[in-house]
């Protein structure tokens, strides 16, 4: 049936291909139309994101590459301009640190002399210091006025003076030149104090003695000594204490007595060569001092590598008396900053210890004497005090307000009646003088003269006293 009916409808067969030929046609046309609407009209972000997946690995590195040289271009640019600041910044700041230390040196020096000026003024001042001038040939007492009246007082002074001779003849005889003379072996000797050379210790200590005694003869041979070999250019560690004391004073004694200028000029030679022994963070003076060198240390004993205060404190008679004859205010701040140092510093009981450190400033051990170590400090002040005609009031109330505290704190009585001037050591008094104490006595009735009207007679007795513990002292032990 199926076929007949097929056979039967041919033109109906052939229409039907082309309708379903149609069909299929409009079937792909809206295929191919949706695909394209889809394409077309899909959202933007599908559209970038498609974009993206297709031209990521072109266009990204190739537009860092870009990036990335115009970012190092710049940054070339902008490091050589950094450094071409910088450099000028520095080249600025470089002239004026310049300019700012040759206007610091200018001031520094403007400064200097400013205070140089201010000091040699002060000096000139009716209520400072006054200087005492050279006396060429004074007419002193006992050397051309008159014999004593009193034979018996005739009789010592003239064997005193006959001992001084036999003294004097043995050293030039045995140790011209030396230091010191060894009597017994009778031959010269140098000690450390004074480096081991030979500078003629004894020649310059004896000046004074001999012009005073009327030993004229005897003056002039150590006078021309000192002129033609004293010679402080020697590579010596000598004691700033003893050549100071020892040389220093004994060459303006002899300045003064004879007016003669040798003595002036090597004294201010020699003060020159103690001058680097100050160069110290607090200006205490070392110890020790090389005279070629001028390199200082402190006694190995010291306690802590201290200085001693009786060093120390026995400079400022001579150092000042420098200043008056050569107007160099040098000498005169040396030791009056030592005054103002010690004047700040804390002192246990009102004392002064004998140690203090010239690098950090502190007291050393707390020991406390009037004898060895301390002794002719307390000394200096009075004299100081008495130098200046009495108006260096300074120097006179330290002098005061030291001995309060010592009589206060040191001095006791013995079992027996003695007073006697202890000593303070660790927190406690040891009981006991050494000999080297003994000055005080005449310290304590020189100082009477200028205390209180109350205090006057008391320092006077307590002077007696002492004298006599020494006496004692001596006597008892043969």
């Amino acid at each position: 049936l199926f076929a007949r009916s097929a056979s039967s409808f041919p033109h109906h067969r052939a229409t039907l291909r082309l309708s379903e030929k149609f069909i299929l046609l409009l079937i792909l046309s809206a295929f191919i139309t949706l695909c394209f609407g889809a394409f077309f009209f899909l959202p933007d972000n599908s559209k970038h994101k498609r974009f993206d997946f297709g031209l990521e690995d072109v266009l990204i590195p190739h537009i860092d590459s870009e990036k990335e040289a115009r970012h190092s271009s710049r940054q070339v640019i902008h490091e050589e301009s950094l450094r071409d600041k910088i450099r000028a910044d520095h080249e600025r700041a470089l002239q004026e640190a310049k300019e700012k230390l040759r206007k610091s040196k200018e001031e520094l020096k403007a400064e200097i002399q400013t205070e140089k000026t201010k000091v040699v003024e002060d000096l000139k001042k009716k209520d400072g210091p006054k200087p005492l001038p050279p006396v060429p040939m004074p007419k002193l007492v006992g050397v051309k006025d008159g014999d004593p009246g009193d034979p018996d007082t005739k009789e010592k002074r003239d064997k005193i003076r006959e001992m001084m001779k036999h003294a004097w003849d043995s050293y030039r005889q045995y140790g011209w030149g030396h230091n010191e003379l060894k009597p017994i072996a009778k031959k010269g000797h140098s000690t450390n104090i004074f480096g081991n050379s030979q500078m003629g210790a004894t020649i310059v200590d004896a000046l004074d003695t001999l012009y005073i005694m009327g030993l004229h003869d005897e003056f002039k041979d150590g006078q021309e000594w000192i002129k033609q070999n004293l010679d402080f250019s020697v590579n010596a560690e000598v004691s700033v204490f003893e050549v100071n004391i020892r040389f220093i004073g004994g060459l303006l004694a002899a300045y003064y007595l004879s007016g003669q200028e040798v003595f002036k000029v090597k004294a201010v030679q020699l003060a020159e060569k103690l001058l680097p022994a100050f160069n110290t963070p607090t200006g205490i003076p070392w110890a020790m001092v090389n005279l070629k060198s001028g390199v200082g240390r402190n006694w190995g004993w010291a306690s802590a590598g201290s200085s001693i205060l009786a060093e120390f404190g026995t400079l400022h008679m001579e150092f000042v008396h420098l200043t008056y004859l050569t107007g160099n205010p040098a000498y005169y701040q040396k030791v009056m900053h030592i005054r103002k140092l010690l004047a700040k510093m804390d002192r246990p009981n009102g004392l002064y210890p004998n140690y203090l450190n010239p690098r950090t400033g502190r007291w050393g051990q707390h020991h406390t004497s009037v004898g060895g170590l301390g002794d002719s400090f307390y000394e200096y002040l009075l004299k100081a005090w008495l130098m200046s005609d009495k108006t260096d009031t300074e120097a006179r109330k330290t002098y005061d307000d030291a001995i309060e505290a010592i009589e206060r704190h040191l001095i006791r009585k013995s079992n027996g009646g003695l007073t006697f001037i202890g000593e303070w050591k660790n927190g406690h008094l040891e009981r006991k003088m050494g000999h080297l104490t003994c000055f005080a006595g005449g310290m304590f009735a020189l100082g009477a003269d200028g205390s209180p009207d109350d205090k006057a007679g008391h320092y006077l007795q307590l002077g007696a006293e002492i004298a006599h513990t020494c006496h004692e002292s001596y006597d008892r032990t043969g």
